[in-house]
């Protein structure tokens, strides 16, 4: 086996979940909550100081989980369908590893035919209103994308494991994999184009780096 694993946000799809929710609440709390992200994802801050707070300001119900959902899909990169359906072909079994919410995610998923899914909970009470968050999910924390590979890893005993994603949440996975691919189709990171071993803009050109 050999795993290709993919950020979600502004790699997949041009949005970011957190604030497209964010988004749902008005302009002010999604200004906090959109800086707050550009500084976690630039490594200005942990993220782990921020996870909680964002969402305690935004209370996502379960219906605004499923918007971003479609969001997700709407936002959809280009090239991410044919380039997930080309490396599967390669022997490559893709999985998303994503500091966004797994219920969110899990539609764009499905669309690309992506089966494993590493993504924080959500949860809700029984009338859909926001219930909290899966707090000790790794990829609430720096360094939580490693040890989600970590885990992959004895889980599946890959003999390869490539990253490609966006932000430094993704870049810390470089000492953990055998390919870590930047990604600036949407954004980019100066720190991840600086550091990454290979850097594209668009995901059809992951497939050659393999």
């Amino acid at each position: 086996m050999k795993l290709i694993c993919f950020d979600c946000d502004s790699t997949l799809s041009s949005i970011e979940g957190i604030d497209e929710l964010a988004r749902l609440r008005g302009p002010e709390i999604c200004r906090q909550v959109v800086a707050l992200t550009e500084d976690a994802m630039n490594g200005k801050i942990r993220i782990e100081e921020i996870f909680g707070l964002r969402l305690e300001a935004i209370r996502p119900t379960r219906e605004d989980a499923a918007a971003v959902g479609r969001g997700y899909l709407g936002a959809l990169e280009p090239t991410a369908k044919a380039t997930v359906d080309a490396v599967k072909g390669l022997g490559w079994t893709p999985v998303i590893i994503s500091g966004g919410f797994r219920q969110a995610i899990r539609p764009l998923a499905d669309f690309l035919g992506i089966s494993r899914v590493e993504a924080v909970d959500l949860f809700f009470s029984a009338d859909g209103a926001y219930a909290g968050y899966d707090a000790g999910y790794p990829s609430t924390r720096s360094g939580g994308k490693v040890d989600i590979i970590e885990g992959l890893r004895s889980e599946f005993r890959p003999e390869r494991v490539v990253m490609v994603g966006d932000g430094v949440s993704d870049l810390e996975t470089l000492p953990a994999v055998d390919l870590f691919i930047g990604f600036g189709g949407f954004a980019t990171r100066e720190r991840v184009k600086r550091e990454a071993a290979a850097f594209v803009t668009t995901l059809a050109a992951v497939p050659a780096l393999l």
